[in-house]
């Protein structure tokens, strides 16, 4: 009996030690990997914006791409609720996307003005600028919303008039492949490069229509096709850019800036 329960023991030490190398050895790897993925994520992004600004190209190595970036974007850190550039943040270091968690520095959204779905707004955002001969050639700010069964987080390139978009994409997303996942088909993309946002009166006009754009509709200009079979889909996408264009997101931004009050 003595020798069974010496055995049992025995057998429970060595499971038990086993585990806590284990877990020593995974908490060790996570630790020294998270200056990598942070640094990929870092990379995915910066790629995504060249993209969608037009710059660059696809087969472009890790050192290129942060060359690149570094060149031509500036990126510059807006206060949301004044629609103006602001120090308050380091756009360096500064992560919208974790300010909106944190009360402090984020506002909750009554489901009325939540059109996006995301629950809670930053106070501070990050947007980047393109230059060229001094003035502004591309403006690149961050959307994000939810779909079908997911946020949708992207960007959209606007040109220098401010009304023209230059391109539009999102880099992370976990829609229907085939259906709501087609947002990352180039075709689709390319379908918004050239459409204008607002209309002749400054009212925001752009939108997904489901069933194509007529090209006799004197709206036309404004708008893009939705997703074929992702009805849910196209309607994020719609109720995404309508909030970050509008009152509550760049929209009071993007007057300031056209004015020259930014």
């Amino acid at each position: 009996m003595s020798n069974q329960k010496e055995s049992t023991a025995r057998t429970l030490t060595v499971a038990l030690l086993v585990c806590l190398v284990c877990s020593v050895f995974v908490a060790g790897a996570a630790v020294a990997l998270k200056p990598i993925q942070v640094d990929n994520r870092l990379l995915d992004k910066q790629r995504s914006i060249l993209a969608i600004a037009g710059l660059g190209d696809p087969g472009m190595s890790a050192s290129q791409v942060k060359a690149l970036f570094d060149e031509r974007i500036v990126a510059r850190v807006v206060d949301l609720q004044s629609g103006t550039f602001t120090d308050a943040q380091d756009p360096r270091t500064f992560d919208p996307l974790r300010a909106a968690k944190d009360p402090k520095l984020s506002d909750s959204l009554p489901s009325e003005q939540d059109i996006a779905s995301i629950k809670r707004r930053e106070r501070f955002s990050t947007v980047y600028l393109v230059e060229r001969n001094g003035r502004l050639d591309t403006l690149i700010l961050p959307v994000r919303g939810y779909g079908l069964w997911s946020t949708l987080y992207g960007f959209m390139a606007i040109k220098g008039d401010l009304n023209t978009v230059a391109g539009m994409g999102f880099y992370q997303h976990a829609e229907t492949p085939g259906l709501g996942g087609e947002v990352d088909n180039p075709k689709w993309k390319a379908l918004w490069r050239g459409k204008t946002l607002f209309d002749d009166h400054g009212s925001l006009a752009v939108k997904v229509v489901k069933g194509g754009v007529d090209p006799q509709n004197p709206n036309a200009g404004h708008q893009v096709d939705a997703l074929a079979g992702a009805t849910l889909t196209s309607n994020g996408v719609n109720n995404l850019l309508h909030f970050w264009l509008g009152e509550q997101g760049f929209g009071p931004f993007i007057a300031k800036l056209r004015a020259g009050e930014a």
